[in-house]
């Protein structure tokens, strides 16, 4: 089988890498990373990823690098309920980022990311996601003035990975082999409890091939975006505040296709506190498609606790989501959420349903085993919310009409992730994922149990 040399990468888990002095988390944008403490000799630890993190360049300039190395391996059984192009198919992806930042007396700096992807797929499913070849990921300008300890700003211009809040709307897309990036400018406004950021920005149209991805001429996106922290002087807690606007020339929904406006109000409160996690979103969206009204919402909530006194420090979590959809195909007015650009695998691993027109529950458990392993277990449950809209990817495609089916359930899934972080640097995870149809997609067409296998092995610099 193609996948088992995968296996062969997992037993090395159980060997853990000592452990470095406080360095900055690695984040899935890398530009967020800071390792300026560095030029003070005395932080150093020895550990061999330093000796690129802060190099000196002249007197007043210092150079970071680094880089992402993925591979994949996903198969799908049946994909789409079996309506896929190629229903059953294997097949391995790669990618590489490397990125160089240069900084200037710590007020300028200019970085500058590759996105190197290559995917062993069947033409008639492999898209841009998959493989985009070589290209720019991330190029941009950035200045930053005022004080850290009252209140400082921050410009960005350039190309840029974006990722707000929950990424319930605005995300990376990092499970994919590609990810997503913007051609825009961004400002940020920061004092020691609250942040303000203003964008504009026009998302990057991907593109099989090396050199040709493009600034996307039919959608523009620009907001606002607040957060406070610990308001009402409630610690390890937040607030976020935002207005998004989106524009789309070339739109695409049950009822038809047009022109569509967009607007979004959105709330945020989430915290973790004496073992809880939780994060609460309300998004009122308004707009026009076509020349109607545009009328829609979300309600998305997430709650854990972590039992640290117990064996393997089990994590209960529960995630529930409520999602509007369209009423009446042959009213112009449309109540379809658009998710914007979404965070692909919110709903589980296969990545088959996408938020919209939705009711969701997403029961799970998450074991500690000790030594970087872990594994988790979850049950997925869909049901439409309205029964004259149908079913959407997580592209925003839409999968099944609605016809004329009154059914709501949409099907059942179960998910298991097994991950082991060797290192900071190096992890691994499998990933059994079952999709159940239910009584809608039955009604519909094809509705073959989905089957979906993920290996993968991730090394960051």
């Amino acid at each position: 089988m193609r996948w088992m040399p995968w296996l062969l990468v997992m037993p090395w888990c159980g060997i853990a890498a000592t452990q470095d002095r406080s360095p900055p988390s690695i984040d899935p944008w890398r530009y967020t990373e800071n390792y300026s403490y560095l030029a003070d000799p005395d932080q150093h630890t020895g550990a061999w990823w330093e000796a690129g993190k802060w190099i000196a360049v002249g007197e007043r300039s210092n150079l970071t690098l680094g880089a992402e190395v993925r591979a994949r391996y996903e198969h799908y059984r049946n994909n789409e309920f079996g309506d896929a192009a190629l229903p059953d198919e294997g097949y391995e992806l790669f990618r590489a980022l490397p990125y160089a930042e240069l900084r200037f007396e710590s007020r300028v700096r200019v970085f500058t990311q590759l996105n190197l992807t290559d995917a062993h797929r069947d033409e008639s499913s492999e898209g841009p996601v998959d493989d985009t070849g070589t290209e720019l990921l991330q190029g941009f300008v950035e200045t930053s003035f005022g004080s850290p300890q009252d209140r400082q700003w921050t410009l960005r211009a350039g190309r840029q990975v974006m990722a707000l809040g929950r990424q319930r709307l605005i995300s990376a897309r990092y499970g994919a082999n590609v990810l997503r990036s913007f051609d825009g400018a961004f400002l940020s406004s920061q004092s020691p409890r609250l942040r303000v950021d203003a964008f504009y920005a026009r998302p990057v149209r991907n593109e099989l091939g090396s050199f040709n991805d493009h600034t996307d001429r039919y959608r523009r996106m620009w907001g606002l975006y607040a957060t406070l922290s610990e308001p009402a002087e409630v610690p390890e807690t937040g607030v976020d505040l935002y207005y998004l606007h989106l524009s789309n020339t070339h739109a695409r929904y049950n009822q038809g296709s047009g022109a569509e406006t967009r607007n979004t109000l959105g709330v945020r409160y989430f915290g973790d506190r004496y073992g809880w996690s939780w994060d609460h979103e309300a998004i009122y969206q308004f707009g026009d498609f076509a020349g109607a009204s545009i009328r829609s919402w979300w309600l998305a909530s997430d709650v854990r606790y972590r039992f640290d006194q117990v064996r393997w420090r089990p994590r209960l979590g529960l995630k529930a989501s409520a999602i509007s959809g369209d009423r009446d195909p042959d009213d112009p007015d449309l109540q379809t959420l658009n998710a914007y650009f979404s965070w692909g695998k919110y709903f589980g691993e296969a990545g088959l349903i996408g938020p919209s027109n939705l009711i969701n529950l997403h029961p799970s458990l998450t074991l500690d085993l000790g030594s970087g392993w872990s594994v988790s277990a979850a049950a997925i449950f869909y049901w439409r919310e309205s029964l004259d809209d149908g079913v959407y990817g997580v592209a925003g495609n839409q999968l099944r009409m609605a016809d004329e089916s009154r059914k709501r359930y949409i099907g059942t899934q179960g998910d298991l992730v097994v991950g082991c972080e060797v290192s900071r640097q190096m992890s691994f995870e499998v990933a059994y994922s079952l999709f159940q149809p239910g009584d809608f997609i039955r009604d519909t067409g094809r509705s073959d149990t989905v089957h979906f296998i993920g290996l993968e092995a991730l090394w960051r610099y």
